[in-house]
């Protein structure tokens, strides 16, 4: 994990699985070999990315979601940058907001995509609220993890988003009226 030290390191899950050692420290400037959850990748994560993952790891960037600018995602590099689909938050911060993960939810999300379910519920039963990004996202869960590639991971995306689209969905919300406040967090990438 690469920590830019933007967030709050009382609510950081990065922060907490880092003094788990469940994950570690990424120097700025350092490739990593595995796969990197990052807006810079070029697909989305898939099954095809499982052999990578249990070979050279997963690694993701832990910023601020209101803070992106200030991010050197250029110094950020590695074999396979790629991208999650969509998703809905269930950590503290930003429970409730499409494609605001924690750390741990990215993480999380990216194992369970490449069939890797028993390690993504060991990242977030570290978590009170880890059960709930579950349930929050069985449904998507469910559909990438039934994918192949990244195309068919995308197809199921498109799918899904057009079907809750057609029938209006309601998010969670925050319960928080400080949009600022909330917005701080982690990034799952």
């Amino acid at each position: 994990m690469w920590d830019l030290g933007q967030c709050d390191k009382k609510r950081c899950t990065g922060t907490r699985l880092v003094r788990q050692g469940v994950v570690g420290e990424l120097r700025l400037g350092t490739p990593f070999p595995g796969v990197i959850l990052s807006p810079s990748g070029s697909r989305v994560v898939s099954r095809e990315d499982a052999p990578l993952i249990r070979a050279k790891g997963l690694a993701v960037v832990d910023c601020s979601w209101n803070r992106l600018e200030d991010v050197p995602f250029g110094r950020i590099r590695g074999a396979a940058p790629r991208l999650l689909p969509f998703f809905v938050a269930a950590n503290p911060v930003n429970y409730g907001r499409p494609c605001k993960l924690s750390c741990a939810e990215a993480l999380a999300a990216a194992l369970w995509i490449c069939g890797l379910q028993e390690e993504s519920r060991g990242i977030m039963s570290r978590f009170k609220w880890g059960h709930s990004f579950f349930s929050t996202n069985a449904e998507l869960l469910e559909a990438y993890s039934g994918c192949n590639t990244a195309g068919e991971v995308i197809a199921a995306q498109n799918a899904w988003l057009q079907q809750v689209t057609a029938a209006g969905p309601e998010w969670p919300s925050s319960g928080s009226e400080d949009e600022d406040e909330d917005e701080e967090g982690d990034r799952e990438e």
